[in-house]
This record gives C-alpha cells, structure tokens and sequence, in this order.
C-alpha cells in the first residue's frame, strides 16, 4: 500500500537518492524532475560519447528517463541512482549503436595502438578570464572535442567518464561493466591517440567539453515530464 505524501513539497535539492526515489514510487513526478536535473548533464555526455551526435543522444537520453520511471520499483540503491541511470543510456545508445554499421574490433584497435606515442598528460583547468584567453578555449574545446568523436567508441566512452565527467575507476567500471584494468587501460590509449591531434594546452578546455546548456536542460526535462504526465 502507498503511503500519502505530504500536503507541502519538500526542497528536493535535499534529499539524497533513496529519499527521492521513495517520493518518485509514492506518485510524485515532481521529484523525478529533479532526478532529471541532477543527472541531465552527466547523461547526455554518456549518450553523446557513443552515438557523437546531439539531437540523438537527447532522443536517448528521454528514452532512458521513461523506461527508467517505468522500472524505478526495480532500482535497489546497490550503486548511486546515477550509475543505474547510466547504465540505462548506455543500453539505449548501444542498442541505436548496433543498427548501424559494424564496429573495429576493441582488440584490433588496442593491438595497433601497443606501443605508438606516448601518453598525454591532462592537467586542470586554466582560470585566465582574459577575453581572447576565452574565446582561444572556446576554439580549442571545439578541436578537442572533434579529437574526441574520432575516438573508436569504447575509447571514447571510458575518456568521457574518467576524464570529462570526472568519475573514477571504480564508478566507470561499474557503469560500462568493465573491470577497473580494462578502464585504466582504454583511458591510457584513449590518450594516446588524442596525442596525434591535440597539444598539451587544450587540456584547459576538458571541464567545458559538449557543454549542456540550460536550454537543453530545460528542453529534455520538459519532454519527459510531459510524457510522464499522459501516462494514467
């Protein structure tokens, strides 16, 4: 039996997971519009990282949420809510993925990246606020993230977790269903391709890579809340 919520709405921003969820399972949509705004970003990068195409991976990205809100009595809080969802995109993107032309071979490319370059090093973000300082980063998170969608994708998707979204080893294996070796390996000569295309410096322009703009927030968010709200 569902138990009642509450006359008056909480401030979402202040529960953690479990806490959201459970309102969510109790038949408030209004607390998994802010799952949607604490996991969008994250997720849209994901989607992105597979398919290396913006309106697609949006499409990807509603998919998820929906069958996410229809199987959400399945999630048990054995990883964080985000994993979970990450895991759902990643279903959803390879299951677009697969229907395209077939794929290299992950170990045909690892067996031709053995021992050519050297890795490249990403340091943190530069805080020059100088115009032309800005508008070189804006040119150079462009070329980067062109290097990136060059990327074979199960390089590219383990580079966007670890380096872009700033997960750890143990949180990209989790989602990607990798051992922790097989993600620090792939970043390595994720690395090492990205060397023929890019310098040290562009390393500054990582943290704004595939920037998720309010708009687009706004825009998957309203989506999926309005196809929520037509389910009976």
């Amino acid at each position: 039996m569902t138990t009642p919520l509450p006359s008056t709405a909480p401030d979402y921003a202040t529960l953690d997971d479990a806490a959201l969820v459970a309102r969510v399972r109790q038949g408030d949509r209004n607390a998994f519009g802010d799952v949607l705004r604490r996991c969008n970003q994250r997720l849209f990068r994901v989607a992105r990282g597979v398919l290396r195409d913006e309106g697609e991976a949006e499409d990807v990205v509603q998919e998820a949420y929906v069958h996410a809100f229809a199987r959400l009595a399945h999630f048990r809080g054995e990883a964080s809510l985000l994993t979970w969802l990450t895991r759902i995109v990643l279903n959803e993107a390879y299951g677009r993925l697969r229907k395209r032309r077939p794929q290299v071979a992950v170990e045909h490319i690892e067996e031709i990246q053995m021992g050519q370059g050297q890795v490249l090093p990403f340091p943190g973000q530069a805080g020059n606020d100088d115009p032309a300082a800005i508008l070189a980063r804006d040119q150079a998170r462009r070329l980067l993230e062109q290097a990136i969608d060059r990327l074979p994708e199960p390089f590219r998707i383990v580079f966007v977790l670890r380096e872009i979204e700033d997960c750890s080893v143990e949180e990209t294996a989790a989602a990607l269903g990798l051992r922790g070796e097989t993600v620090k390996t792939r970043l390595h000569r994720a690395r090492r391709m990205l060397r023929t295309d890019l310098h040290e410096v562009l390393a500054a322009t990582l943290t704004g890579t595939f920037p998720f703009l309010g708009a687009r927030c706004d825009r998957i968010s309203a989506a999926v809340m309005q196809r929520l709200n037509a389910l009976p």
